[in-house]
């Protein structure tokens, strides 16, 4: 019992420094470190934005919850109802279309606005991850 306990917290340290490597070769890409060196921060969104760029924004976001999520859904789905087809069919057709929403998303939100929010959502995720693993 004991052997196994050792292991086990063997394992989860081989993890972690596994996860703290993976998440350091990220944070030294020289755009995780212009975002984090720049604070990079959402105050573009200072003015009102047109009704186009906040379609633009919200597509955007929504793109990613009809992403994988979505594709994980319908995996769970298809396991429920046992019909594999609905995961081998569905899974990449709703994935496209998230790629479609995205883009929709990049081209009303133009790429000056699209740009700033990916440069502060990815200064918000590396810092949290950063902090937690490193």
């Amino acid at each position: 019992m004991i052997v196994t306990t050792q292991v086990d917290r063997l394992k989860r340290d081989e993890h972690r420094q596994m996860i703290a490597r993976i998440i350091t070769k990220i944070g030294n890409t020289p755009f995780v470190r212009n975002a984090i060196a720049e604070k990079a921060d959402l105050t573009a969104f200072k003015q009102r934005p047109s009704a186009r760029i906040l379609l633009g924004v919200f597509l955007i976001g929504f793109s990613y919850i009809i992403g994988w999520p979505a594709v994980g859904a319908l995996a769970g789905l298809a396991i429920y109802l046992q019909e594999p087809l609905v995961a081998i069919i569905g899974g990449p057709l709703t994935y496209g279309v998230s790629h479609l929403v995205f883009l929709a998303g990049m081209y009303l939100a133009g790429a000056k606005y699209s740009g700033i929010f990916l440069r502060w959502a990815t200064r918000i995720v590396m810092e949290k991850l950063m902090q937690k693993y490193t």
